[in-house]
């Protein structure tokens, strides 16, 4: 798991809204709401889809729902499906090219894991077991308990509105879009 992306922020926040929803979700939508890139949220959700976090619906009421209840759905899911199996640290092995070593390094310079890869390996490990140990409904428990419970409310509203729209023969979108 290299440097986290804006990818991982994005995802997570548009996975906040597909948890109570009763119906899905476009994926234009989700990226209207958070006031990012629908091409840029049409990416993450199709890595999300390829690892099984969330499922399309097609058709106008389409879009993407969670594959599995919240609980079930852990933040290092989330990190790997978007960012891919990175390592945190990429060692480069620079303890055998020191200009003290000319052309060979001796045996105790470069035997076993260097010290700094040793340091970097224990830092991911614990980093793995704590996204490994939140989920997406733990995340979602704390915004409902840090939001008035009128965001709620609001929120539905607003995508309401927006899947009213595409009923009624509102703005056009494509079927990509719409998922």
């Amino acid at each position: 798991m290299a440097h986290l992306t804006v990818s991982v922020e994005y995802g997570l926040h548009c996975l906040l809204a597909l948890i109570d929803s009763d119906q899905p979700r476009s994926a234009r939508d989700l990226a209207q709401f958070q006031g990012v890139s629908p091409t840029f949220v049409a990416k993450i959700f199709s890595k999300l889809e390829k690892a099984r976090i969330v499922e399309a619906v097609e058709g106008v009421r389409g879009g993407y729902r969670l594959a599995r209840a919240p609980e079930a759905i852990t933040v290092l899911e989330l990190v790997d499906a978007i960012e891919g199996p990175k390592p945190l640290f990429d060692c480069q092995d620079i303890r055998g090219r020191c200009a003290l070593f000319e052309d060979a390094p001796p045996t105790w310079a470069t035997r076993g894991v260097c010290s700094i890869h040793a340091v970097m390996l224990r830092a991911e490990k614990a980093m793995r077991e704590v996204l490994a140990s939140e989920t997406l409904a733990d995340i979602g428990g704390r915004l409902e308990r840090k939001a008035p419970a009128a965001f709620g409310v609001d929120a539905k509203a607003w995508f309401d509105r927006r899947i009213a729209g595409r009923r009624s023969g509102g703005p056009a979108q494509s079927k990509d879009m719409m998922r």
